[in-house]
């Protein structure tokens, strides 16, 4: 089984029992990105958009009340299984579901609009080779919007992030650095037009419960935080119950 496969197998076992968690999680289903999201799509009345990485659907369901269709794609079935039962009660007949991977879209060259994704390229194997194919399947012209939780890019509080991240979910590959972000995108042939920052908090007994995160890796997580360096505790926000704060961004980009 190559690296990829694995990694594959593991993200669908994480987040195929994790299905309805996610879907009824306050951090995922509300947010100012969310808002944002919704604002840019103001006017596209007529797009097909890709959500790559949907999740329990959030940014697609947004996304559907403004855009003539949406294909929410994700590896997890069962992820799927819940966004197509969730479009339908509310009312939203555009969206559509289709299983696979980030680096590999079964789509048409210049077959959407517009491409968006939140939270979900931490757990790809290449977001390089991912981003290319964003590339491959937007029209001319067309823009992509990408959400997730990003690294403050110091050492100190880079290695931190990336350890609580995989002791709480051992799918997580990586939070890139912004400048990781822009280089990806450069060499993608994707021009940046925008990019915002903002935060966001995380309450810690819900975050650990959302994941299923075993007991022993959230011993681990706490002991971690405790000990951790001033300047971790200060950037981070952390709180004596563990919650703490992280850093997001969106990226709007376009095919030139």
């Amino acid at each position: 089984m190559s690296i990829s496969d694995s990694h594959k197998n593991a993200v669908e076992r994480q987040f195929g029992e994790q299905a309805h968690a996610y879907l009824t999680s306050a951090v995922h289903a509300q947010g100012k990105d969310l808002q944002r999201l919704a604002q840019l799509l103001e006017g596209c009345s007529e797009a097909r958009l890709l959500d790559v990485g949907c999740g329990a659907g959030h940014a697609s369901f947004t996304a559907a009340a403004r855009v003539a269709q949406v294909v929410a794609y994700d590896l997890s079935a069962q992820m799927l299984d819940v966004v197509g039962k969730a479009a339908a009660e509310k009312g939203l007949g555009n969206v559509q579901v289709q299983q696979g991977v980030a680096e590999r879209l079964p789509f048409d060259d210049a077959s959407f609009d517009v491409v968006i994704s939140r939270y979900s390229a931490h757990h790809w194997h290449d977001v390089g080779q991912a981003l290319r194919e964003v590339k491959r399947v937007l029209k001319p012209g067309g823009c992509a919007i990408f959400m997730d939780v990003v690294s403050p890019g110091h050492p100190l509080l880079d290695i931190y992030l990336q350890t609580v991240e995989v002791l709480r979910d051992t799918s997580h590959v990586r939070n890139y650095a912004p400048g990781e972000w822009l280089g990806m995108f450069t060499e993608a042939g994707l021009l940046v037009r925008e990019v915002t920052a903002d935060r966001l908090e995380l309450e810690f007994s819900s975050w650990v419960a959302r994941m299923r995160t075993p007991e022993h890796f959230v011993i681990a997580i706490r002991a971690l935080q405790q000990g951790a360096a001033e300047d971790v505790r200060q950037h981070f926000a952390i709180q004596d119950d563990g919650s703490f704060t992280s850093d997001i961004m969106m990226f709007e980009v376009t095919k030139g």
